[in-house]
Order: structure tokens, then C-alpha cells, then sequence
């Protein structure tokens, strides 16, 4: 039977119906305010145990399971994609080198739906505060650096998406799911889309001086 406490609460224990280690471990006794029974199993379990919805959002200090299974799954995918374009572009003309561009154009649109599946994550729960110590200056390059990064991640394969698109080139996502074009077959439009898409290339993962020999009021030294 439950017993009074000095605070006014109730002290209480889980009913299970088959008892075990188990239920022993989860149904130890506790102060439960309020009531004047025990709890039902399952009760004491959920009491006891984040919930799913918990564990998969993000709290006020620190990211949920769901953005970190999106994080760690993205950066494995880009350093893929990464390997495969390097190679691709690389590899003499032959089957080899078209299979590498098949696996480089699947795994990027793969990215792409990654990204728009982790915005709307995102904008229905909110990342965490940083943390008080860091300056206004850390925070708004640390956002700035966010934004960029999410802006490269839509822009390198949406161009390589033109570029499918503009060549007329048939494709199927890993074998399975065909690439709609998002342009009309255009020659000239393709080679603008490969252009910006090689640009972001070269500056941003190859980081050479591609792009910066393009652009106004800066020059390199010989």
C-alpha cells in the first residue's frame, strides 16, 4: 500500500504481472507525486525511459539522435562523392569511367534529397543554443559557415542536375528511379551548368585558384 511522505507525495511501485530482472530494475520503488495507486507497467516504463520523440529531437544543449543520424550520414556521402567525382574526372575514357559518373550523379542526388529532408527537420526543430562563451563574431561565422555549407550541398548537385538535364541524357537513379529533367535540352545551357558546377569544384573541395582567376579585383601572385 502506498505511504504518505513528509513532502505529501506518494511512494509507489510498478505492477508487473510477470515479474523479472527486468521489471525489478524499472519498477524499483519511487516518489510519485500525486498518486494514490500503483503505476501499471508500461506507465513506470515510459515514466522511467525517454520517449522515442525525445531521443530523435533536439534539446537547449545538445542535438538529437535524428540530426546526428543525418549528420554523420551526409558527411560519410560527400566524402564519397568527393572520391567518386575526383576519380571520374579523372579515369580514362572506358566502361570504368562512366560507371564512376553513374555512382558520382546517383550519390549526389541521394545528397540532395538528404538536404531537403534535413531542412525540414530543421525548420520543425530548432538546433540547440551555442554556448554562452562563445563571442557574437565565433556565432555569426559559425552561421555563416552553415549556411554555406548547406548552400554547396543544394548547388553542386542541382548544376550536375542541369547539366543531365541540358545534355538530354537519360538517367536513372540507382538503376531504379528515373531523373525527371528541369530544363529543356539546350548544348548552351549545359556547358554554362558545367562550368558553375566545376567552379565550385575546383574553389571549395579542390580549393585551387579555378574560380579566383575568374573573378573581379583579385589577382594572384605569379
Amino acid at each position: 500500500m502506498p505511504s504518505n511522505s513528509a513532502k505529501g507525495s506518494v511512494s509507489c511501485r510498478c505492477r508487473a504481472k510477470t515479474p523479472s530482472l527486468l521489471s525489478s530494475q524499472l519498477c524499483a520503488p519511487r516518489t510519485c507525486s500525486g498518486l494514490t495507486g500503483g503505476f501499471p507497467f508500461a506507465d513506470c516504463v515510459a515514466s522511467r525511459c525517454p520517449t522515442i520523440r525525445t531521443m530523435l529531437r533536439n534539446d537547449a544543449d545538445s542535438w538529437g539522435a535524428l540530426a546526428k543520424l543525418f549528420h554523420w550520414v551526409m558527411a560519410a556521402l560527400i566524402l564519397a562523392q568527393i572520391a567518386l567525382g575526383v576519380m571520374a574526372a579523372s579515369w580514362r575514357v572506358s566502361p570504368t569511367k562512366v560507371e564512376l559518373f553513374f555512382w558520382h550523379k546517383s550519390t549526389g542526388m541521394l545528397i540532395l534529397a538528404l538536404v531537403a529532408l534535413r531542412l525540414l527537420w530543421r525548420l520543425a526543430n530548432p538546433a540547440p543554443e551555442l554556448p554562452s562563451g562563445i563571442a557574437a563574431w565565433e556565432r555569426a561565422a559559425a552561421r555563416l559557415s552553415h549556411l554555406l555549407l548547406y548552400v554547396l550541398m543544394i548547388a553542386l548537385p542541382v548544376t550536375g542536375w542541369i547539366v543531365n538535364s541540358a545534355s538530354n541524357v537519360p538517367f536513372r537513379i540507382f538503376w531504379l528511379i528515373p531523373l525527371p529533367a528541369i530544363v529543356a535540352p539546350d548544348e548552351p545551357t549545359a556547358d554554362l551548368a558545367a562550368l558553375v558546377h566545376g567552379a565550385l569544384r575546383h574553389h571549395f573541395v579542390k580549393r585551387d585558384a579555378v574560380l579566383e582567376r575568374m573573378l573581379p579585383g583579385i589577382r594572384r601572385a605569379p
